[in-house]
């Protein structure tokens, strides 16, 4: 065995893996160092998902060698790969919904006596791989599927990390924590490279890797096309070899005048959350919800577009007809949501990328009832076009896409209906820097165009970078709105802690 190969704690070599015709990885090789973090990098579809999918378990590669250890790694399935010494924490979360916190946690691993489960055990392992993460105070009975998309992702980094793997693979862990939950789990990465346990990062966000991460691998078409010490590589360059060209400006600001009010909030509260808010936004204007898990921001999103019902105040569409608030109703008065949640709400994974883009206005796309295929797909071809979705054709089931091209197709839905005011929940979510440069530009074109964009991300730079004006949640109140200036990330960060009073409390 040479010096080489000793030190890995991870070889990968010659990895290829087709489904049909298509070809998602072409011989790809990685090596990972005993205690470091190894950034995994590449736009979506560059086949990142499928190689850790191999890695874990979860596929069988057609051809390559994998040796973990210095041995000959071969896992037969996600738990036999457990059992070795890797876990996966998937981008698309893999819970059980109907089950326990707790039983998610200790799924496969539940400790028993004579046959009977620990309970008590249970408790105690499960409390403590959530105080790693810094949410010991996390409800342990309570059902998987009643807590928020962040709060599920917690639950599964827990799971990960219960069997002290040697081998950690977190893809996009960040994806739907706040700055406070990232600052955590960054620590709780610290810790595990302490122990020496590898972890393979991978992130769309490009200053979390050259933050937590030693050394990186580019993927471009299932191929690996760079990589090497981050230390000393520009994020230019790391660009580069992703795209294949520069991103100048990755948030880049079109002028636009911001008109009249077109939304008007008025003390809106709705169940469990949301308890306070007052906000107005007007044609043109990019308007930024930040806060911290819980705090009420999806809550007013999804009370504006009357999914949830609202407990007090009103929601009033400027120069729209009133009608009875409901979702339909809303779309009828130029209103259009994309949900944080794509998997469950957002998308018909099984349903064509036609299907899924034309949802909302099927009745323009043929007469008596009949719905016109042809012009569904002539439709339903431009967007794709226009947003570079990754896709065989527009018949294509959406399930088969990678989470950004699917991400892409949703907020084609709202264009193609096309929608005046943008309700926007964490739209750059899984969404790779060449596709976030894209769709902030879009955001852009929208404002200059007379729309209203109101967004709400975990992501302060995200915020800081498009928006004209910031609201900051707190507890489910709106307690501070100030022109995106008038901001930075600690005060942002100060207001969403309740740490800071704001003169323009709503």
């Amino acid at each position: 065995m040479n010096q080489a190969a000793t030190r890995a704690a991870l070889r990968l070599a010659g990895i290829a893996k087709s489904f049909g015709a298509t070809q998602a990885l072409r011989g790809v090789s990685l090596e990972v160092v005993p205690g470091t973090v190894h950034a995994l990098i590449g736009e979506n579809g560059a086949g990142k998902s499928t190689l850790m999918k191999i890695l874990s378990g979860a596929h069988a590669a057609d051809a390559g060698t994998m040796e973990l250890g210095g041995q000959p790694y071969q896992p037969q399935n996600p738990h036999d790969a457990r059992l070795k010494g890797v876990a996966m924490i998937y981008q698309e979360l893999n819970l059980a919904l109907h089950l326990s916190a707790r039983e998610n946690i200790l799924l496969g691993a539940e400790p028993a006596k004579f046959g009977w489960l620990d309970r008590r055990q249970s408790r105690d392992r499960a409390r403590e791989a959530l105080a790693q993460l810094g949410h010991e105070s996390l409800d342990l009975e309570r059902q998987a599927g009643s807590f928020s998309i962040a709060e599920q992702q917690v639950i599964e980094i827990a799971r990960a990390l219960l069997t002290k793997p040697q081998v950690l693979i977190m893809d996009e862990p960040t994806s739907s924590l706040t700055q406070a939950d990232t600052e955590r789990l960054f620590a709780t990465i610290q810790r595990l490279r302490a122990q020496g346990v590898s972890i393979i990062y991978i992130s769309h966000f490009l200053e979390e890797c050259r933050r937590i991460a030693d050394r990186f691998t580019v993927l471009k078409d299932g191929e690996t096309v760079g990589g090497g010490e981050l230390a000393g590589a520009s994020l230019d360059h790391i660009v580069t070899l992703m795209t294949g060209r520069e991103v100048k400006d990755l948030y880049p600001r079109s002028a636009h005048e911001l008109g009249p009010a077109v939304l008007e909030i008025k003390q809106a509260a709705s169940a469990p959350r949301l308890k306070r808010a007052s906000l107005q936004v007007r044609a043109g204007e990019i308007f930024g919800l930040a806060g911290l898990i819980g705090a009420g921001r999806t809550d007013l999103l999804r009370a504006v577009f009357a999914l949830d019902p609202l407990a007090a105040g009103e929601v009033c569409v400027v120069s729209a007809p009133a009608a009875t608030a409901t979702p339909r109703a809303r779309w009828n008065q130029g209103v259009g949501f994309l949900s944080e949640n794509r998997k469950e709400e957002g998308l018909m994974l099984s349903q064509s990328i036609a299907d899924n883009l034309t949802l909302t206005k099927q009745e323009t796309f043929g007469r008596f009832g009949w719905i016109s295929a042809r012009r569904q797909r002539i439709a339903a071809q431009q967007w794709v076009e226009t947003l570079r979705v990754k896709c065989r054709d527009v018949t294509q089931p959406i399930g088969q896409l990678s989470g950004g091209n699917q991400q892409k197709v949703a907020i084609a839905r709202l264009l193609e209906h096309p929608a005046k005011i943008f309700l926007l929940d964490e739209p750059t979510r899984g969404i790779d820097v060449g596709s976030k440069a894209q769709i902030y530009e879009l955001i852009g074109e929208l404002a200059a165009a007379g729309k209203a964009v109101v967004i709400v991300s975990s992501y302060l730079p995200e915020l800081l970078g498009l928006c004209d004006t910031i609201g900051v949640m707190c507890r489910g109140e709106l307690t501070a709105v100030r022109p995106r200036q008038q901001w930075t990330e600690q005060e942002i960060m100060r207001a969403a802690t309740g740490s800071a009073a704001d003169p323009l409390r709503a």
